[in-house]
């Protein structure tokens, strides 16, 4: 841990030193290698003189008490409040992303902003609010992962329950650290179709389908939300194979949230997704076999 201008910065989990000052983060698939004085693709973690620092950590961009619904979990401790916080950046550039202003904010080499909350703090501030559980959400928590890492096992201690809001392209080893205080995940699945993840978000498919599959082994309460968008995941086929994918692969009853589209971020002239094609998508999921299926944002 250091102090810069009274702020904590602290050394990052999961990387290791290569040869010429160069690292490896190791916290999500991007698997990022930074020379001295830059950061990864997140744009909070910055190699400074041989380490790797966690330049959000106790930093709180958002926080609020929710419904749990809104995150959206239907299935896990229903109709109950739960407090949420996140830190700025993130590991993909979604070109939809409802909440840019704070996941995009610090790349690559910005100020990093947010007010200093402890971890000690947050849970205190979720018992005070009676909220049973905490959510790290808004932007990507794999991303802030120190702080969350802290913040879960600090909850953990007093009874609360962690819920994750993740986009899924975590690294194994970062599953593996959070995986003892984790007890459910939303994880937003765009389809198993790499070019989508490539085109849109800067990633792959395949390391988030085989983290779902981790994640349901594991016994997390897991829920999966695909944002339908008009001329990108939207065909009838698309949706069929993650349907597919859910029922084969995870199980039938994992909740299936299939969200509606609205313009924002780098897509201002893409249009609303019809109710009728997400309508279409709870059909596809039924005949699939999926037994829980919520339409959003309708």
């Amino acid at each position: 841990m250091r102090k810069e201008g009274g702020v904590k910065i602290i050394e990052a989990i999961l990387y290791q030193e290569l040869e010429n000052g160069i690292l490896k983060c190791a916290v999500c698939n991007h698997r990022c290698t930074i020379e001295e004085g830059k950061r990864g693709i997140c744009g909070v973690r910055e190699n400074r003189q041989g380490k790797l620092y966690a330049l959000n950590y106790g930093k709180t961009i958002a926080v609020h008490a929710d419904l749990i619904e809104k995150k959206p979990l239907y299935h896990f401790l229903p109709g109950t409040m739960i407090y949420s916080l996140a830190s700025v950046g993130c590991n993909f550039r979604c070109s939809w992303c409802q909440n840019w202003e704070i996941a995009q904010s610090p790349k690559p080499s910005k100020p990093i902003e947010g007010v200093d909350i402890s971890p000690e703090e947050h849970v205190r501030r979720a018992l005070d609010y009676a909220c049973p559980s905490l959510a790290y959400t808004y932007s990507e928590p794999t991303i802030f992962a120190e702080y969350a890492l802290e913040t879960m096992k600090l909850a953990r201690e007093k009874g609360l329950k962690n819920v994750w809001v993740t986009n899924g392209y975590m690294s194994r080893e970062t599953l593996d650290a959070i995986l003892p205080y984790l007890d459910a995940a939303n994880v937003d699945f765009k389809g198993p179709n790499d070019g989508v993840y490539e085109s849109y978000c800067g990633g792959k498919a395949e390391p988030i389908m085989e983290n779902l599959k981790y994640l349901h082994e594991a016994g997390v309460h897991l829920e999966i939300t695909t944002l339908v968008v008009p001329g990108v995941n939207d065909k009838p086929s698309q949706l069929e194979m993650i349907a597919q994918f859910i029922a084969a692969e995870l199980s039938q009853d994992v909740p299936w949230h299939v969200s509606r589209f609205f313009p924002s971020w780098k897509m201002m002239d893409t249009p609303i997704t019809p109710v009728e094609t997400l309508e279409k998508a709870k059909v596809i999921g039924k005949n699939a076999g999926l037994k829980y299926i919520h339409v959003g944002n309708v």
